[in-house]
């Protein structure tokens, strides 16, 4: 007992010389020095605050050599699945992208992160305590993908590859790149990202029904798939005198092919289907500014447009089963203002206000079957303050909803409401590197189109059929958390998530005929327990009196980072278990700065995720990367080996149904990443230093 407190107190204190490094990568840009003074940015691989988690994409292969959704699925406490959705430390995540909502949900959200690349982010927040300046639509917590980068005075340019294959039953290849240019003068700045994603996959799925001890099978299906996506992310900053004008622009396309060979009782079939898509995303910011630093002032207007297509039919025939499409448009505009508050020490007010409609429709075979438009007004107010060691904050946000519709068949049951929404936190700072925050919000989900689509976007045969459900009503979510952190990496943490209308995923028999649609279960409390920590090894090879003597560098750091999860979905009336997840990431730096990563996740089977009940682990995978870096650190090569015990297969009873629903992809891959940050020459080099410091308080870089 006495040996793990010890463990455990030198971890944390250890890691206090860790807290502006990063680990198990630091990512140090060093600007020209002026004067003998060199401005020096670092990156944290984690990160802990006080309403989020951060983790840096950018410097870590173990996470940015794949996909995004192959990187998320990684991350510790997160729960990302295609049936049974995206949860984190027990609460449903809402993805923003830039701090923007990408309004997408289910498969089409999964497609999306699939087809983008991890080399194109930066990082990845997980606000889990959204406060009132956030939408109250966030639910149980924002998962952003920042992409932004900062522009420097000159021309600089980053070029990214990631080249795999999978050897399940046959050589699948998967290939991405992408360059990152941008650049900045005294007038503009400019930033221009292009990327491109092919990749070959697999996914074998088979449903049977047991009944007296025995099952028989309902259907079986062997898919080979191929994505191609390519985007591109723009950005243009002016400086207007003190103030700021912003202009983005992102789009991406997707073309994704599926060969699916299926059998049952009663059929065979060889089907084919074409998924095409496209998104755009427009944004116009407005950054007034003040003598007064803290003092701030923003308008910003968002278009957002996101069509998609869905065919399917039989090899060799021209005769669509299904032929299935939308279309989505979204305009937001909202403005929001800060300012410090004079009676308390770093306090400031902050309030603003939002319109926004969106307009989507839905059809099958040219037949327009939903028709849905939902408009939302709100205003917010939050204060934040701070006494000695105690910080407050304190916020409402008022939202008005007017949801209508129809199908081609009736009117949808309309959603006209006006809510308010309060928020509250408060943290006792031990000193900078330690404290305990208790945190409380009241938030609301409203039903993503595509949970609302009643066509079906996904494969089907005789015994299988997908649907949504347009007559889903919003979600009411009250969330509560208590968290001890230290040293950006260590924490405690408990939170409870209490929901009425949570919108799930619920699989059904009718026959044999097995039934994917979305309801609302009418209440649900999940209850989350986690706790993180570093170890390093050399406590265990030195002793701990000559640990605390070394001055520790995280780049030559041999370290275990340990995190452990529990979570228990509690639901009236049904008798639920929970599960217990667990997360090990190993560095070792090996001869010639080569740097080993070991990364495994392990969740135990048998808990109960809403209504599924895992009859195997929902991730056991075991991935390893080697990287090392060179010509003077512009060039990183990666080799890496994902799930390499080809562990990592799903397989769920569906609650009071006779169903055993089994799924396995091709997630053994073997491949290699290189990072290139091209020498550039430019006589702008030479930065001045006003623009320096201007850089080192502008954050939020070129996109907003």
């Amino acid at each position: 007992m006495k040996k793990t407190y010890l463990i455990a107190l030198f971890s944390l204190g250890s890691f206090y010389t860790l807290s502006a490094q990063i680990t198990p990568e630091k990512s140090v840009e060093k600007s020209t020095e002026l004067e003998e003074v060199a401005i020096i940015k670092t990156k944290k691989a984690i990160e802990q605050k006080a309403d989020r988690t951060i983790f840096n994409f950018a410097d870590q292969p173990s996470l940015n050599t794949g996909s995004v959704l192959e990187g998320i699925k990684k991350l510790p406490g997160l729960i990302a699945s295609d049936i049974a959705g995206m949860m984190y430390q027990g609460k449903q995540l809402d993805v923003f992208m830039d701090g923007r909502p990408l309004n997408i949900s289910s498969n089409e959200l999964n497609a999306f992160l699939e087809g983008m690349p991890a080399n194109a982010i930066e990082k990845i927040e997980i606000i889990t305590q959204p406060g009132a300046e956030f939408p109250a639509t966030s639910g149980g917590a924002i998962l952003n993908i920042i992409t932004n980068k900062n522009a420097k005075n000159y021309l600089s340019a980053t070029y990214t590859n990631s080249t795999s294959f999978t050897n399940y039953d046959d050589v699948r290849w998967r290939l991405n790149n992408s360059i990152l240019l941008n650049a900045k003068n005294k007038y503009f700045g400019w930033q221009l990202n292009l990327g491109q994603n092919y990749r070959e996959s697999a996914i074998w799925n088979s449903l049977e029904k047991q009944e007296n001890g025995l099952n028989s099978l309902l259907s079986k299906t062997e898919a080979d798939r191929v994505g191609r996506n390519n985007f591109i992310k723009s950005a243009l900053t002016f400086d207007l005198g003190k103030d700021r004008l912003l202009l983005n622009y992102d789009l991406t396309q997707n073309n994704n092919d599926s060969y699916t060979l299926g059998n049952g009782p009663g059929f065979t079939a060889n089907d084919a289907s074409v998924s095409t898509g496209l998104r755009q995303d427009a944004v116009v910011t407005y950054q007034k500014k003040f003598d007064d630093t803290a003092k701030k002032l923003e308008f910003k207007f968002n278009y957002n447009n996101n069509t998609n297509d869905f065919e399917l039919n039989p090899v060799g025939t021209s005769t669509a089963t299904l032929a299935n499409s939308s279309n989505q448009n979204l305009y937001n505009i909202k403005g929001d203002y800060s300012q410090p508050l004079k009676f308390s020490d770093e306090g400031k007010i902050s309030v603003g206000a939002l319109y926004e409609e969106l307009l989507f429709d839905a059809a099958s075979k040219g037949v327009t079957n939903l028709d849905y438009k939902r408009t939302t007004a709100a205003s917010y107010v939050e204060l934040q303050s701070k006494f000695d060691k105690l910080n407050f904050i304190l916020g409402g946000r008022a939202e008005d909803y007017n949801i209508t519709g129809k199908t081609d068949v009736t009117e949808l049951t309309a959603f006209k409401q006006f809510r308010f929404f309060p928020n509250a936190s408060a943290q006792y700072n031990f000193n900078k590197m330690i404290y305990f925050n208790v945190n409380y919000n009241k938030k609301i989900t409203l039903p993503s189109t595509s949970s609302l689509n009643p066509n079906n976007t996904n494969y089907q045969n005789p015994n299988i059929d997908y649907s949504g459900n347009p007559n889903l009503q919003p979600t009411i979510y009250n969330n509560y958390e208590v968290k001890l952190s230290a040293f950006d990496y260590a924490f405690v943490s408990y939170n409870i998530s209490s929901a009425k209308n949570q919108v799930i995923n619920r699989v059904g028999l009718e026959n044999n005929l097995v039934v994917n649609t979305n309801e609302n279960l009418p209440e649900i409390k999940i209850h989350n327990f986690s706790v993180g920590m570093p170890i390093p090894y050399m406590l265990f090879t030195k002793g701990l009196a000559e640990t605390m003597k070394m001055n520790v560098n995280p780049d030559t750091m041999n370290f275990l980072y340990v995190y452990a999860g529990y979570q228990y979905h509690q639901i009236p009336e049904v008798d639920t278990k929970g599960f217990w997840m667990f997360n090990f990431m190993s560095q070792i730096v090996l001869p010639k700065k080569i740097k080993f990563v070991a990364n495994y996740n392990y969740i135990i089977p048998k808990g109960n995720y809403f209504y599924f009940i895992a009859v195997k682990p929902f991730r056991n995978a075991l991935d390893l990367s080697f990287s090392k870096k060179f010509l003077k650190e512009q060039l990183t090569l990666s080799i890496y080996a994902d799930d390499v015990l080809n562990s990592n297969s799903n397989a769920f009873n569906s609650y009071e149904t006779p169903l055993l629903i089994n799924n396995k992809m091709d997630t053994r891959k073997f491949g290699f990443s290189l990072n290139y940050k091209i020498p550039t020459k430019n006589k702008l080099a030479k930065e001045t230093p006003s623009l320096l410091n201007n850089e080192k308080k502008e954050e939020s870089g070129l996109v907003n």
